[in-house]
Order: structure tokens, then sequence, then C-alpha cells
């Protein structure tokens, strides 16, 4: 009996983390970029920012969802047991280490664990990692209690597909866009209305404190509290108390570069179609489809769509950009993260209807003019 329970308890810790490795592995592999940038924050945060090129961090995206997913299917399977359950155990001892630093220190506001599929508070990931930890421990201590389900000459087979089809979902999602898009910019959604904060909200709160100094004493007071002119004034701080609601969509505006406007509600606003090229920065960007970029554009002012370049680059990548293709669309103002966010590509292509995004594309897949007519149509 005492031997049934444990291999119960085993087996069930078993599929809780073989199911949160497969998940969570499977979701960084089809956001390969978003895996990076998280990666990218996490190297601020400790102040190595730049030491790694972007090649090196987006190899390591690739490597920890490839070895997140493979692990996970390797102990659903009981493949290779052993092995699988120590390196378990150790990313978990890891990983825990790392969600205690960033619950104290609060670097990041989301631990990057299930992509943009599922956000969790520095407190609650840390929960979640004590708890997988525990069940890593079971699992490696008792790994001769897990069920086999294929004889071991079969094995080899299912680690080769496993990690060529999670490699190959990397891949996918980096040469043409993530196929499950996660973020608040998914085509079909509306831009206005993800940006609206509900009547009844929560409202953010804060605090403000004032250091006054007299008598070369220097004491901390409230708005409660402000005592006389007779205390110099030092300093004012103020600290958020309450985040409130955040809407899925914020930090987005539009400033046309030439007039210095801002024009996101013109944008928003229109009824009609309008084409943005997406870009956070253009120096980066990839200039192999620029003649059908040009393409699009002259399309554009055929059928009377806007179309608009954002781009966080200033004045001196706009001119590279335009030197090396020859743009003459108008070209405005967006926050870098923003851009990121709504694009897995640099650049990308996103067509509005109204302020529903009804298109997305990579540069490695710009749609034919044929393909946009046809689609437009359907939108009538």
């Amino acid at each position: 009996m005492k031997e049934r329970l444990w291999k119960y308890g085993v087996n069930l810790c078993r599929l809780l983390l073989a199911v949160t490795f497969i998940f969570s592995g499977y979701v960084k592999a089809i956001d390969p970029l978003g895996t990076q940038y998280k990666i990218q924050d996490y190297l601020e945060a400790m102040g190595l920012a730049g030491m790694m090129p972007d090649m090196l961090t987006l190899l390591a995206s690739v490597a920890l969802s490839t070895l997140e997913f493979s692990l996970g299917v390797f102990l659903l399977l009981a493949i290779r047991r052993r092995i699988v359950t120590k390196t378990i155990l150790a990313m978990m001892a890891v990983m825990t280490l790392v969600t205690i630093w960033i619950y104290w220190t609060d670097p990041v506001e989301d631990c990057g664990c299930f992509g943009d599929a599922v956000k969790l508070t520095n407190g609650q990931t840390l929960m979640k990692n004590i708890i997988l930890l525990a069940c890593a421990v079971l699992v490696c201590w008792k790994n001769r209690l897990m069920s086999l389900m294929m004889p071991r000459q079969w094995q080899w087979i299912v680690i080769n597909l496993t990690v060529l089809f999670i490699v190959a979902s990397s891949l996918w999602s980096l040469y043409f866009l993530p196929p499950i898009d996660f973020r608040p910019y998914y085509v079909g959604a509306d831009i206005k209305k993800g940006m609206e904060i509900p009547v009844g909200a929560e409202q953010p709160q804060f605090e403000t404190t004032f250091t006054l100094r007299k008598n070369g004493r220097e004491e901390t007071f409230t708005l409660e509290n402000y005592p006389d002119s007779t205390w110099e004034y030092v300093a004012t701080h103020t600290v958020q108390t309450r985040k409130g609601y955040i809407p899925p969509i914020h930090d987005f505006s539009i400033v046309d570069q030439e007039t210095g406007q801002d024009i996101t509600e013109q944008v928003l606003s229109h009824k009609g179609y309008t084409l943005l090229l997406v870009s956070p920065y253009l120096e980066q960007a990839d200039d192999g489809n620029f003649g059908q970029i040009d393409q699009l554009y002259e399309f554009s002012l055929e059928q009377g769509w806007p179309m608009y370049c954002l781009t966080a680059s200033a004045e001196k990548g706009v001119s590279y950009w335009r030197d090396i293709t020859g743009a003459e669309y108008p070209f405005c103002t967006t926050d870098a993260t923003t851009l990121k966010t709504m694009i897995r590509s640099n650049p990308g292509l996103l067509l509005l209807k109204g302020s529903v995004i009804v298109g997305k594309w990579s540069h490695n897949s710009l749609p034919q003019i044929e393909k946009l007519r046809q689609l437009t149509s359907a939108q009538q």
C-alpha cells in the first residue's frame, strides 16, 4: 500500500512537471524574439546589458525553449529517467533561486516563464517554482517509480523527433510570425478598445512625502502632518502604492516626425484601411524586400489608404533607411517596446481597418497586391 502511494505521488508530480515544462517550452519556442527580449531584460537588471550580442541572446532563447520542451516530453514518456529528472531538478533549483532574487528586488515585472501566454506576478512565480522544485526533488529521488511508456529501443526516435519539432517551430516563428499571438495586437484586435479603461476600474494610488529641514535636521512629512513655514523645503518623493487597472494596450502613440504632432487619434479614427510598416530600429531592419514595400506604398496611394512607417529611430536612422530604399512614405515615432510588442518582425506590416487589425505579415512574407485586394474585398 505504501509503495503504491509513493508511485501515485511520483507520477502525479511527474505529470505536473511535464505539462509545465512542455507548455513553458512551447510558448517560448513560438515566440523566440519575445524570449530574447526577456533575456535582455534580465541582463539589463544584472548590469550586463550590451555584453552579449543579439545573436547570442537569440540562440540562448531557442536553446532554452528547446531544453524545456524536450525535458517535458521526455519526463512525460519516462525517457532516460535518471538523467532527465536530475536535469529538471538542477533547472528548478536555479530557477527558484532566480525567482527569489526577482521577488525581493523586483527587477522585472514578469518573469517570462510562460511568455505572453500567462502573466504571473513575482510572488506567484516564486510559489509556482517552490511547488515545482518539491515535485522535482520527489521525482528525482524516486525516479524508478515512474511508469514506463515505451520500449527503450524506440526512445531515440522520440528524442530526435521532439528536438526537431521544437527547433523547427522556433525557426518557423522567426522567419514568419508566431502561429499563436498572445499579445494584445493580434489579428482581430481593436487597438482603440484595448486602450480604454472601463468605468469603475481600480485607479492607481500614490503617496507623496516631503523632506524638510530645520536647524540642520531633516525630517519627512506627509500632506496630513505638513509643518509650518519655519521648515525649509528639501525634496518631494512620490511612490505608487497601488497599480490600479492597466489596459492591455498602453504607451501607444504615433507622432509625425515631420510636424511633431501626435496623430494617434487621426490614424485610429480613419474609417478605411491603413497600412503600418513597423520597425523598432530602422538601422537594424532587414532591407531585402524594400522593393515590395515600395509597391505596397504605391498600391496604398492608388486605393487612397494612408501608409506610415512607425519607428523608434531618430532622424539619422530614418535618413539611412530612405537612402537605401528610396522610401517616400511618412515616418512616425512610436515607443520601441510597443513596436516590438506589435509584431515580431523588423520590419513588419500591419493592415488596419479603422482601429481593428485585419492583417499582419513578416518582412519575409509580405502580401502580394492581389492578396491584399482579396483580403480587403472580404472585409467589405
